[in-house]
């Protein structure tokens, strides 16, 4: 583990671009029980999604809000990512998951018409990234309010799926531009289809 986890908030600085090498290295699996240090990461990555939801801490500390942060994000190579996210209906969802597989998946695809962003991507690139719709992953999830480790399955899909393989990504040495089509950025295939977000309600 690195110096980070004796902070006690991340900011957008300690999360490393994509540049650097750790990002391209493959994670090894999380200890089971987590150790303290493990369960530290863990809380340091979800209370940073939390904080980029809070405008007044954006201003402050100048973070950039996501949806999702992954270990080797904070140059620490452990399976374990965090998700925070609204889906397409504007129900909430925090996830803290650690060793996770994928077990099986939809042949239907799916993406978003505005492409993805990386927390460890400052420039823009275009194109779509395609990925499976509908997933089902074997995980253990943290809960900090009990401090309990569950084994679970999860079921998720349209962009909640999505927010899930860009982080599992990352456990893997992957980026999100790695799988846009080199020759055409904005190619679709027949069985992809874009995430419909519900109007919200003002």
């Amino acid at each position: 583990m690195n110096d980070l986890i004796k902070k006690d908030m991340l900011l957008y600085s300690d999360i490393i671009k994509d540049d650097h090498p750790d990002l391209r290295q493959k994670s090894l699996p999380a200890n089971i029980p987590l150790s303290n240090e493990e369960i530290n990461v863990l809380k340091l990555m979800n209370d940073y999604l939390w904080n980029s939801y809070d405008n007044e801490i954006v201003e402050k500390y100048k973070l950039r809000p996501g949806v999702g942060l992954a270990a080797p994000q904070i140059g620490i190579l452990k399976k374990m990512f965090c998700i925070l996210a609204y889906d397409e209906k504007g129900d909430f969802h925090n996830y803290c998951i650690i060793n996770p597989k994928i077990i099986s998946h939809s042949e239907e695809k799916t993406y978003l018409e505005t492409g993805e962003g990386c927390l460890s991507v400052d420039k823009t690139v275009n194109g779509l990234v395609h990925r499976y719709r509908r997933i089902k992953a074997s995980v253990y999830l943290y809960d900090f309010e009990t401090q309990e480790l569950i084994s679970t399955v999860l079921k998720l899909e349209g962009y909640l799926a999505i927010i899930f393989q860009h982080e599992y990504d990352h456990l893997y040495g992957k980026l999100f531009y790695d799988r846009i089509n080199k020759e055409n950025p904005f190619f679709i295939p027949e069985n992809s289809h874009p995430v419909i977000f519900s109007p919200q309600d003002e």
